[in-house]
């Protein structure tokens, strides 16, 4: 993958899988879908990401009825991230003929009941960004517990230890967790750091910029902020506004977030930034297509991180919209090709969107 250094590989090139069936056919399967159904049941849509995400899976469902690929690809939101209104939701998909039913779960175990229906009834459930444990589904992760990791090794490149203040996510989600845990890891393994003070953000700038606010008045010095997305730029302002000194952000790979890094370089800023592309709803879309139309496709799948490092943060924030999150577009074949690499224990195709 290119654009990643050697501290951010362990994001980046994670490719290892289970139960790989060893008679998987490379190549994109040609059976005919064209009459199925596949939906998209997702779980929140309260910050610029999942907008992203939904505007990558329109996007792609859009095409592929054009196309005449699937009859129909609608994408529905619950509200507060309820594993129960998802459930619900879910079990309304079954009755009303999904073919398959793709996820980003508010829970990696609390929607597990209805997947298993939708998996009895014939459905193929295809779960990515939040993904389900239950054995019948298929699961396109990221290895999220090695982003925490990948920040805290950076952070030990820049900085002989220091105090950090760890900006959460969504409380009770699988991601918030798994990055979470992974920061702890860091920490442990680089000697010298600690987290003075820990907030949730739940990846929204505002959100972020007020409980950041709240907690400052309790803090020492910081000296690194570590994060999970979308919440950089709202710690920023909350530093700023506070008359203290910005500390070193991990960033999320949102436009104000590179923006405002790029505002800084002028004085020597300096950091990186990483996130899930918000396009990984298409690769879930074409997983759950390829199946249907009768690939072989292992249960358990990764995705690369898109790492934005200081060298590239030029080209990054021409290709990231403005308001938005830097993307990725992932066609059909490159999703086969990253199927395919990963049966056959290869490296993954780079990200589409990097030059």
């Amino acid at each position: 993958m290119r654009g990643v250094t050697s501290w951010a590989l362990t994001t980046a090139l994670l490719c290892g899988v289970a139960a790989v069936p060893a008679h998987a056919a490379d190549g994109v399967a040609t059976g005919d879908t064209s009459g199925k159904k596949i939906a998209l049941s997702n779980n929140y849509a309260g910050n610029s990401w999942r907008q992203a995400m939904l505007k990558s899976w329109d996007e792609v469902g859009k095409a592929a009825v054009a196309q005449k690929l699937v009859a129909e690809a609608p994408a529905f939101t619950t509200a507060d991230n309820s594993p129960t209104d998802q459930a619900a939701q879910i079990q309304n998909m079954i009755l009303q003929g999904y073919d398959a039913i793709v996820i980003d779960a508010a829970s990696p175990t609390a929607v597990n009941g209805a997947v298993k229906e939708a998996c009895d009834a014939g459905i193929v459930v295809v779960s990515f960004d939040g993904i389900v444990t239950e054995p019948c589904a298929w699961r396109i992760a990221i290895d999220f517990e090695g982003m925490g990791k990948t920040q805290m090794d950076y952070l030990a490149t820049r900085m002989q230890g220091g105090k950090l203040l760890e900006i959460r996510g969504l409380a009770g989600v699988f991601v918030d967790d798994e990055i979470h845990k992974g920061i702890e890891a860091g920490v442990k393994a680089h000697s010298g750091f600690s987290v003075a003070g820990s907030v949730h953000g739940d990846w929204t700038q505002t959100v972020a910029q007020r409980e950041v606010a709240g907690i400052l008045p309790t803090l020492p010095q910081i000296d690194a902020v570590v994060t999970q997305g979308g919440d950089g730029y709202g710690a920023a302002q909350a530093f700023q506004a506070a008359g203290r000194k910005v500390p070193l952000i991990i960033m999320g790979n949102r436009y104000e977030e590179l923006k405002w890094w790029k505002e800084q370089t002028a004085s020597g800023y300096e950091t990186m930034s990483l996130s899930i592309a918000p396009g990984s709803a298409q690769v879930a879309f074409w997983v759950a297509q390829q199946i249907l139309a009768g690939k072989d496709v292992p249960k358990d799948l990764r995705l690369p991180t898109v790492v934005v490092e200081q060298a590239k943060l030029d080209y990054w924030l021409a290709h990231t919209p403005e308001g938005g999150v830097t993307n990725a577009t992932y066609p059909q074949d490159w999703t086969v090709k990253l199927i395919d690499a990963i049966v056959g224990g290869k490296d993954l195709p780079a990200t589409p969107t990097e030059g």
